[in-house]
């Protein structure tokens, strides 16, 4: 065995040595780059084996000697200059199973993931590498490795390796379930709020603080309160707003307490202190909630966990989930809902908001966890039973144990002294509190003992000589032939009833009466479509199916004395679950089961496992082989931290990672290692296990794997079996860092079941055939996707979208030994097929496949699809800084996935995102949208002023820097480059700005660039590495505009004289670089609005008119060669027609208006022709003081009436990219000072990282007079709205309105109906004050004049918004609706009068999408407590609005006196001109 001397080196320290192994070629000569080498210490066979790959070899290295990077031999305990053993392996035999990853800071889409695992397959990994995929630009790390079985350290990713991906910063919802459990004491005599806010959440934050996640959370209080109230007449009047009916009739009204929404901390200890305050009074505050004087309320009780509301919150979650894809940041990926409860795990829900529940999660692909800090019950949970809405007839209770939510149970490690038993059921309450506590029997709760343990059957049983196991034995198990009598054809009107057999039975205490003609048979609908049905009363013909259920109901154990087998029980068609043996129940293996399984890994048994299970007792023989990887090995990691119930901790040792030994198994093969960071006194992770579990299965072990078609009903991998032994722990991992979806998933229906269950459809794309058609009609021609681009491109959108490529293990028969793709299935006979995709979502399959230049897409959809279920749900909710719990509604909807328009996606990317087939609201496309605000000094002054009115109005000092800075931008967004933008030198060659375009002539042009400026002058548009300097220039000669002054035109110049100069090479206005589909000398009307203002003595002639003129003599044109299109002011692109046609750098323009604006953004300068007039000074009348009020924004003035425009937007501009990158810019068609002004990019081909690339870009270029933020699509946020987040709403600030003297009316002396318009000028003139700018909207409704008319407005810092809304004189609500609801709740107060409101006021929110830290940074210096910037303007504004201080009426006075100074002054004007007359 030959030895190698061990060196190590330091990566980019020396350039021949970057890599983790550098070994010399002539040491071994039948070695290749690419191969897997494993390295050992020749004394320890069992010690540590490190895998790595070889990647270049060296010959400086020496003979017999390797050098590792000094990092990894540390993390491996490689002690440098040792000798080691060094043996080339076989990748096949080191192949990992699973490997996790885990990222932070940034968005990974699933598309992305998919292209980082084809990148990973074939390399060498282990534990803590660092992995940088430049292409994509994503950064990531290994976490932890599965091979065989068992945690290995290094191993190699293959085709067949499951990747996890983990994001440590994700958005987390976290919602603590105030029932009213959390007010009881638990065993140690903690309250269960004390249990789940000092004990779980304290640990969890510092998980987060070990693992450094930046996660952003929203922190949700919530609970139901019921009423004990018979009918709605009880309750007053403004109470019946948001009350609900349950299916018992009982009154309630859910409650949300928003304590954090979407905060990012380093150290959460204060949400901890915010929470326990919020404690105190919760529960008083929501039961006294609706407490007036003088006013009788039904008496109100907080409900038990049991009852609360559990689905309904989970829901609430994922309408903002579902809706990523709008507010999309580029700093975090992955959604994860966590619900604490104090209860045990079981809900009472009803059957179709489960439905509901179970497909939007699924389907979505969030991740959702259930934590309880009660005791684990001796049953299997999570526990859904259904609620049973058939009181009349007797009917069995109907369970679900749902595999889509993630449990775990958190216990403390307190102990008591004088016992170590813990108990897992909590005792009865006896008397009249049981209808407070359990909310089940009210009505029988005041009645005596004896009935209170009648009424709540489910939980208690009482003692009686009743034979209950003959009794479950009937009740769990398939229906006997004999049992399908006439009764069974009976069906109920009711489908939804579900039938309770022991419910009837136990009240009454009736058993000895009943007889198979008092219990009608029903049918009834099932409570999973999963659940594998046992003998119905169609087949009854057929023998029960007796292989997974205890024996039939005519067997001998039945006959014993029970009074129950003399009348056969008769049930509806298959076996109800049994929560205390759910292993029984097998069901039929379906996509949903399988969407999750691939983040498990495999126990040594090859049964995925989950690592917060474990077992407390060995199990008995029979299921030895099933439990081994839940065995506890109790010493693994008792380390000084809080392990639940001895159970393992994990995170309690490294600051990087947790702590990753699992329960039940050490290393595999190559040796593993959990940290960089090792303590000497963990016990030795690195040895190597003498015994593998990876022997032989036992034969009698119920072992389910992926290939079967059955699964177990109970636990998320649907592989492991229930059994009373198993404990459920903390699943810490997912909790810190939530695995994202798999993009791989195992299941696929067999032929006989596509056949029967599905319907298929399928069409051809031929994409070389489109794109040659679509490329020529292009403005910018661009090289088209080829056929292979296209086929990758349609998968990673189904990816995007939520699919997942189905990776089958066995290939059938019919595939023969056909090269394929990386999640393959080949159905065709090889010789056709290139490449072929299977990918599936909920019950759609859709299969891609390849051959030659054609790409087939075979859809399966479900032949007999779920009803699309909707559930209109009202709740209150209270977020932060509001003042009251306000009402709103939301829908949960199921969405339709079969009816997603792929055909029209699939066109999309063919023709490279051609107008033909634009990106439609149905499409879910990716969008961030943006304002470009003005940068103002005077926010910083905000902090030392006592107050925020401190803006001044609008000032021409700056706006021609701001229009100068925004002319920069959007030159870099058109990724264009006018010709004097640099310091020009003789015989610069312009930039080539298209990517795919080369057709520049030779550097002497006809337009020769401008000659080096002048020493002192500074360059018109600065690049960017002059930028800085350029800042700093304060004092510039006005003349300045960077333009060479060479020439005064005088008063008399001749149109001719002034287009001849403006055409000059060197003085003339500035032309673009050569470009394609721009013709050559091109230029933009801005810069020769000032070009000539700088040459015209202010005489008669305005720059505007002249360039009309120019026009109309066809000098200039439109760029597009459009000659109907008239000169317009802004960035607006004209080229000048009278040019030699023969030079050879000539390019004639396009001809084409509508591909011309398709590719180039053009906007309108409005509100800033004194820039390039002078034009005179007007006294400055406030607009609601004028006889005639200035329209409120530029839509009603500009030449155009569209407020957007869309343009084609080149995404990978650094060329970074292994995918063709494209997208859309939708923008503002105006820009006028003063103005928000709106840019979204919009994408579906594209990657996160490289979208935030080009966007941080632009920021960077906007940087010195105006910045860019980002703003969420729906900023108001407002309750009832579709789109809404439904724990977001806007503050209303109302506005007082009588502090005139004598309590007169404003606007008193203008007529009646300018009032309202008057009204909303005012209000626009105090949000001016406090530094608010107007967004211009589309308009929302284009019929309805008397609709209230709605107008925005965001804050110059970006962080909140405003909202006025107007109401028209003769207002009247006509969709009670959402309108009513809408306005009414948010504006005018709490009242369902839909007449005209009588408050005015503000909807105030604020801007989430400013990332938190940045938020925090802007605190208050000198104030007492550091006080927030945002909260003190929202302080000071509502003091303002209430007139404290008399600053309203001030601020009034000072108005109308301004009024009657320009009255006076237009007095004296008007008295002076006369006297000139008379003169």
């Amino acid at each position: 065995m030959k030895l190698y001397k061990l060196n190590t080196h330091t990566r980019g320290c020396n350039k021949s040595y970057d890599a983790d192994l550098v070994m010399n070629l002539k040491d071994h000569p039948n070695a290749n780059v690419g191969d897997v080498v494993e390295i050992y210490a020749p004394d320890e066979e069992n010690g540590t084996h490190l895998l790595l790959q070889i990647t270049e070899f060296n010959g400086s290295c020496g003979r017999d000697v390797i050098s590792i990077e000094s990092g990894i031999a540390n993390a491996f305990k490689m002690r440098p200059y040792s000798n080691v053993v060094m043996r080339i392996v076989n990748p096949a035999d080191v192949a990992l199973d699973s490997i996790e990853i885990t990222f932070k800071d940034q968005y990974m889409g699933r598309s992305e993931m998919w292209r980082l695992k084809t990148y990973l397959t074939d390399t060498c990994v282990y534990v803590n590498k660092k992995i940088d995929y430049n292409d994509m630009q994503i950064r990531c790390q290994v976490y932890e490795m599965w091979s065989q079985g068992e945690r290995v350290a290094s191993g190699v990713i293959t085709e067949d390796t499951k990747i996890v991906f983990r994001s440590s910063t994700s958005m987390v919802y976290l919602f603590l379930q105030m029932s009213s459990e959390m007010w009881d004491f638990d065993i140690h005599g903690d309250l269960y709020f004390e249990k789940a806010v000092n004990g779980f959440l304290t640990e969890l934050f510092q998980k987060w603080r070990k693992l450094s996640c930046n996660h952003e959370v929203t922190v949700v209080l919530f609970s139901r309160t019921f009423y004990a109230a018979k009918t709605l007449d009880e309750f007053p009047e403004h109470m019946r707003d948001c009350l609900q009916q349950d299916y018992k009739g009982r009154f309630y009204e859910d409650f949300y307490r928003v304590a954090i929404q979407n905060e990012r901390c380093d150290d959460w200890c204060t949400v901890l202190g915010q929470l326990r305050k919020l404690f105190t009074s919760y529960q008083a505050t929501v039961l006294r909630y609706h407490e007036r004087e003088n006013m009788k309320i039904p008496p109100a009780t907080n409900s038990s966990a049991t009852q609360g509301n559990f689905l309904e919150v989970l829901n609430i979650s994922l309408n903002t989930f579902e809706k990523h894809y709008l507010d999309r940041t580029f700093d975090r990926t992955g959604q994860l809902s966590v619900v604490i409860t104090p209860g045990v795990g079981v809900f009472s829900v009803d059957r179709e908001l489960t439905n509901i529940t179970k497909q939007r999660i699924i389907d979505n692909g969030v991740g959702s966890d259930l934590v309880c800090v009660g005791e684990q019950p001796l049953h299997a949970v999570p526990l859904l039973k259904f609620h049973n809405k058939d009181t009349t007839l007797t009917s069995a209770d109907d369970y679900s144990l749902p595999h889509w939510i993630n449990l775990s149970f958190y216990s403390t490690n307190k102990k008591i002294a004088y016992s170590s038993f813990i108990p897992r059921i909590k005792l009865p309450l006896f008397g009249s509190q049981l209808t407070l506590h359990d909310g089940v029997g009210e009505g029988e709760g005041e009645e005596n003992e004896r009935h209170f343990l009648s009424c709540n059957q489910s939980e208690y049983k009482h003692n009686s000589l009743f034979d209950y196991d003959a009794y479950d034995e009937q009740i769990f198990q398939p229906l006997p032939a004999q049992s399908t009598c006439s009764l069974q054809r009976v069906v109920r009107a009711k489908k939804t009833s579900v039938p309770s057999l022991e419910t009837y039975a136990y009240r009454n205490n009736d058993w000895e009466n009943l007889t198979p003609t008092q219990i009608p048979a029903m049918r009834r609908k099932m409570s999973d479509p999963d659940i594998h049905h046992g003998t119905s009363a169609m087949l009854a013909a057929l023998q029960p199916d007796t292989t997974n259920l205890s024996e039939s109901l005519a067997s001998e154990k039945n006959s014993r004395r029970t009074i129950v087998s003399i009348a056969p029980i008769v049930r509806p068609g298959r076996a109800l679950i049994n929560p205390f043996d759910p292993s029984q129940v097998t069901i039929k293996l379906t996509s949903n089961r399988r969407r999750w399984t691939h983040i498990f890994p495999k126990g040594p048994t090859g049964v995925l496992i989950q690592q917060h299970h474990y077992q407390a007792v060995p199990a008995k023989a029979p299921q030895a082989g099933q439990q081994k990887p839940l065995q506890q090995i109790q010493n693994n990691c008792q380390t000084g931290s809080n392990n639940n119930n001895e159970q393992e901790d994990y995170g309690c040792e490294s600051a990087e990672q947790y702590d990753r030994v699992s329960s039940h198994s050490l290393l595999s093969k190559s040796a593993s290692s959990q940290s960089f960071v090792m303590g000497d006194e963990k016990m030795d992770f690195f040895k190597r296990r003498q015994s593998s579990l990876m022997n032989a299965q036992p034969a009698n072990v119920p072992n389910l794997t992926a290939t079967q078609a059955k699964s177990y009903l109970w636990g998320a991998t649907g592989e492991q079996e229930w059994t009373p032994a198993i404990t459920t722990g903390v699943d810490w991992k997912s909790l810190t860092i939530p695995a994202c979806l798999p993009i791989t998933t195992d299941y696929f229906p067999d032929k006989r079941s596509l056949n029967n269950d599905y319907v298929i459809s399928d069409y051809t794309l031929l994409p070389d055939d489109v794109n040659h058609d679509y490329a020529q009609s292009r403005a910018v021609y661009r090289k088209p996707l080829s056929t292979e681009e296209v086929c990758k491109e349609i998968v990673s959108q189904r990816l995007a979208q939520g699919f997942q490529l189905i990776v089958v293990d066995e290939k059938p028969p019919s595939a023969g030994g056909c090269s394929s793709g990386s999640a393959v299935l080949p159905v065709k006979p090889p010789c056709e097929i290139n490449k072929e995709y299977l990918l599936s979502i909920g019950r759609i399959f859709h299969k891609i496949s390849l051959s030659g230049s054609v790409i087939t897409v075979t859809g399966y959809r479900p032949r007999h699809p779920y009803p699309p279920i909707n559930v209109d749900y009202r709740y209150r909710f209270h977020a932060p800084q509001h003042e009251t719990y306000e009402i709103s509604g939301v829908n949960f909807t199921t969405e339709k996935l079969e009816n997603f328009n792929w055909n029209h996606m699939d066109l999309y990317i063919c023709t490279r995102g051609d107008v033909d087939y634009p990106l439609m609201e149905s499409l879910k496309y990716w969008r961030y949208r943006m304002y470009l605000l003005p940068r103002e000094n005077i926010v910083t002054k905000i902090a030392s002023c006592q107050r925020c009115d401190i803006f001044p109005d609008v000032t021409a000092d700056n706006t021609r820097e701001q229009v100068e800075d925004f002319v920069r931008l959007i030159e870099a967004v058109s990724k264009l480059k006018r010709q004097y933008a640099r310091k020009a030198r003789q015989h610069d060659t312009p930039r080539i700005t298209e990517k795919h375009h080369n057709q520049l002539n030779s550097p002497q042009q006809s337009i020769n660039v401008r000659p080096k400026l002048e020493n002192g002058r500074i360059p018109r548009i600065f690049p960017a590495t002059d930028a800085v300097a350029a800042a700093g220039i304060a004092a510039r000669d006005d003349q300045d505009d960077g333009f060479h002054v060479d020439i005064q035109f005088s008063p008399n110049a001749t149109l001719a004289e002034i287009f001849e100069a403006m055409k000059h090479p060197v003085n003339g206005v500035g032309f673009f670089s050569q470009t394609q589909s721009l013709p050559s000398c091109t230029f933009l009307s801005y810069d020769a609005l000032m070009w000539l203002k700088t040459r015209l003595n202010n005489g008669r002639h305005h720059p505007l008119d002249l360039l009309e003129a120019m026009r109309k003599e066809r000098m200039i044109c439109h760029a597009s060669g459009d000659w109907k299109k008239p000169v317009v002011p802004g960035f607006v692109f004209y080229y000048v027609v009278q040019q030699d046609k023969n030079a050879k750098d000539y390019a004639p323009p396009l001809g084409d208006y509508s591909a011309f604006v398709n590719e180039w953004l053009e906007i309108e300068f409005q509100g800033c022709s004194f820039l390039w007039h002078d034009e005179p000074v007007t006294t400055p009348v406030p607009n609601f003081l004028r006889d005639c009020p200035a329209p409120q924004s530029w839509t009603e003035t500009c030449s155009n009436k569209r407020v957007y425009r869309q343009s084609h937007l080149e995404i990978d501009v650094n060329q970074k990219s292994d995918r063709m990158e494209w997208g859309h810019v939708k923008h503002h068609t105006v820009l006028q000072p003063r103005f928000a002004f709106e840019i979204v990019v919009e994408w579906v081909t594209s990657s996160g990282p490289i979208v935030a690339d080009l966007i941080g870009g632009w920021m960077r270029k906007a940087n010195q007079f105006n910045f860019l933020v980002s703003v969420p699509a729906d900023p108001m946020a407002e309750p009832f709205t579709k789109k809404s987040d439904p724990l977001r709403g806007p503050i209303f600030i109302p506005l007082c309105t009588t502090f005139l003297p004598n309590g007169a009316a404003l606007f008193e002396e203008f007529p009646e109906d300018s009032r309202s318009d008057r009204m909303l000028f005012l209000q626009e003139a105090i949000l001016a004050k406090f530094g608010f700018l107007p967004c211009v909207l589309e308009k929302k409704f284009s019929v309805g004049k008397d609709l209230p008319k709605e107008y925005q407005y965001v804050h110059c810092t970006g962080n909140m918004f405003a909202l006025i809304r107007c109401a028209t004189n003769n207002y009247q609500v006509e969709s009670p609706i959402l309108q009513e609801a809408n306005v009414t709740r948010c504006v005018y107060g709490h009242t369902n009068n839909t007449n005209v409101p009588k408050k005015v006021g503000f909807l105030w929110a604020w801007n989430h999408m400013i990332p938190n830290k940045k938020w925090k940074a802007q605190t208050i210096n000198n104030s007492a407590d550091g006080e927030l910037f945002q909260l003190k303007m929202l302080k000071d504004f509502r003091e303002f609005c209430s007139n404290s201080d008399q600053r309203l009426s001030t601020f009034w006075a000072q108005s109308q006196e301004l009024k009657r100074r320009a009255q006076k002054f237009e007095n004296n004007n008007n008295n002076t001109e006369e006297v000139k007359i008379r003169a």
